[in-house]
């Protein structure tokens, strides 16, 4: 192929790049992770560009790059659990919780806008919203690098199973071989929420105000009224985590919403779910990002809270690090 100017580079592969991070994300369980490994992958292709034959399209051939970079990167990384992947919940919420696990890498959110940017049609988001569940992307941690990329090439985002060999450097009869065993061991490793489901856009705007408002006004009745019977809490970096209305509505009264004013909430999305920033006041009066907190929804109500608590989050999902103690959400 011809030297090909970076322009020309950018106008042939620019457009995959969203793709190409909504698919790296569900492998690797990490937004900062995936980022890098897309831009190791654009080098790399920019590097070896005048190597590419066009035998391929520009599209798997991309992918095929950020497919072995993920796997590379995957050798030497831990799975991303989430707490309620490594130890029984407390149905009781004065349990004290233990330290939190900073040398643990725990699975992060990704905001909507990085999941769906390469697809503007609605018809397209809704069935692929249950790919970038949280529960699911816990769920793939359970499988092999190979296995992860395998299921996800071919059951999520369709490609068929002559090009994922291409990508693997193998053939159809293994790729559909560790589709199989992919398929059985994600079974095995329990349920992903498949009833999860939204309410219309009214009363899921009505509901994400009331969680707001409970929170900034620290109502712990009134949050209680938007949880489930059986809904569970986690907190990652804290291993512990609570299950049931009652030991939820409890720990969150004893620990969290102890007084008004103590939090601001802006409403978000994440991972296909509903989702909010929040800000705890420091002492300047000032409200500073804590944390990213993910709903996910059964018949029109909670049914489980994933508060990640890292401040680092808020800023991926494009908040401010400080709101000013006037500011309202």
């Amino acid at each position: 192929m011809p030297t090909t100017s970076p322009e020309a580079f950018a106008e042939l592969t620019d457009r995959y790049r969203p793709e190409l991070l909504a698919y790296c994300y569900r492998m690797l369980g990490s937004v900062d992770e995936s980022e890098d490994v897309v831009q190791d992958t654009y080098l790399r292709a920019w590097r070896f560009f005048d190597q590419f034959e066009g035998r391929s399209s520009v599209r798997l051939w991309l992918y095929r790059i950020a497919t072995t970079t993920c796997l590379n990167a995957l050798r030497s990384n831990k799975r991303r659990p989430l707490p309620s992947g490594l130890s029984a919940p407390s149905d009781t919420g004065g349990t004290p919780l233990a330290p939190a696990e900073s040398e643990v890498p725990w699975l992060q959110p990704a905001p909507d806008s990085i999941l769906y940017a390469s697809a503007a049609d609605p018809g397209v988001v809704v069935p692929r919203r249950n790919s970038v569940r949280l529960a699911f992307v816990a769920a793939l941690q359970h499988l092999s690098a190979r296995q992860r990329a395998v299921l996800v090439l071919r059951d999520v985002l369709g490609w068929k199973a002559k090009e994922v060999a291409q990508m693997l450097e193998s053939s159809t009869t293994a790729v559909n071989s560790a589709l199989q065993r992919a398929r059985i061991q994600l079974a095995d490793a329990g349920p992903m929420q498949d009833e999860l489901s939204e309410p219309a856009q009214p009363e899921l705007r009505t509901l994400l105000d009331r969680y707001v408002a409970a929170f900034e006004h620290a109502d712990v009745a009134g949050l209680a009224e938007l949880l489930r019977a059986d809904v569970e809490l986690e907190m990652p970096p804290v291993p512990t985590w609570f299950t049931g209305r009652d030991a939820v509505s409890e720990f969150l009264a004893r620990v969290v919403l102890r007084a008004p004013g103590q939090w601001r909430a802006l409403p978000t999305r994440a991972n296909g779910d509903p989702a909010v920033a929040l800000y705890g006041r420091a002492p300047d009066g000032t409200y500073r990002a804590n944390g990213i907190d993910v709903l996910s929804l059964i018949g029109g109500r909670i049914a489980r809270i994933v508060a990640f608590n890292d401040a680092a989050l808020v800023k991926t999902f494009g908040f401010p690090e400080v709101l000013a103690s006037a500011s309202a959400p």
